[in-house]
């Protein structure tokens, strides 16, 4: 049967020649792998721009519950990004943003809070013109609700323990904050700050997901902090 549903591209990865599969977390199905044909032929390759990391995206699809691999019918971008793929720490913080997701999002169905929150959040860092510097880390925090694992009550705890940058540095105050202000608040930290923080999470996130190891993009993000 079709269905309409609006998607998120996680990923998508080369298949024969000319194909995709392309793995889209959708609001109605949760994450679901659609092949598309000829995408990558000459005809074809002007939509390959659809299937780009966290693109928006109006979709038809066919679904069959016995399905592992389903197809699209229709597609269109729902917000053509301004920003993202232009600004050079926007597209990095979006890399970085990727892996994540793909790391720790794996399950089928619909979850619709967990969609809500990351549709508005890629919107957000796309509009966002100034401050959105401490993006990642408010996006990791707010996220791990959402995973089942309220990331900022443990970290308030034992992060005070082991971070050296005190007295100039109220941990338990700074993560609260990234925790409950809206994107694009500005938040005053360091970028030593920044890094330590973004570690802790990280940390913290590998200790409640078993596949969220070396993110090759952590490098690059923290080479941005600098």
């Amino acid at each position: 049967m079709l269905y309409k549903t609006k998607g998120i591209v996680f990923r998508f990865v080369k298949y024969r020649e000319t194909s995709i599969i392309a793995t889209v977390f959708t609001e109605k199905f949760g994450i679901q792998s659609y092949i598309v044909n000829s995408i990558r032929s000459k005809k074809g390759k002007s939509k390959i721009a659809f299937f780009q990391p966290l693109t928006l995206l109006d979709l038809v699809v066919y679904y069959k519950d016995s399905g592992k691999i389903h197809r699209i019918s229709e597609m269109k971008c729902s917000h053509p990004f301004q920003s993202i793929t232009t600004d050079f720490k926007k597209s990095t913080i979006a890399l970085f943003l990727t892996e994540v997701l793909n790391k720790s999002i794996k399950e089928e169905g619909e979850h619709p809070e967990l969609f809500e929150f990351l549709y508005h959040s890629i919107q957000v860092l796309d509009h966002l013109t100034v401050a959105f510097e401490n993006f990642h880390l408010q996006f990791l925090l707010k996220l791990s609700r959402y995973l089942g694992f309220e990331a900022l009550s443990v970290l308030q705890e034992i992060v005070p323990q082991s971070v050296s940058l005190r007295p100039y540095f109220d941990e338990k105050t700074i993560l609260h904050t990234l925790h409950t202000q809206t994107y694009g608040s500005s938040i005053v930290m360091s970028n030593e700050q920044r890094r330590v923080v973004l570690h802790h999470i990280l940390d913290f996130y590998e200790a409640h997901i078993d596949s969220f190891h070396h993110l090759k993009s952590v490098k690059v993000l923290r080479e941005l902090l600098h």
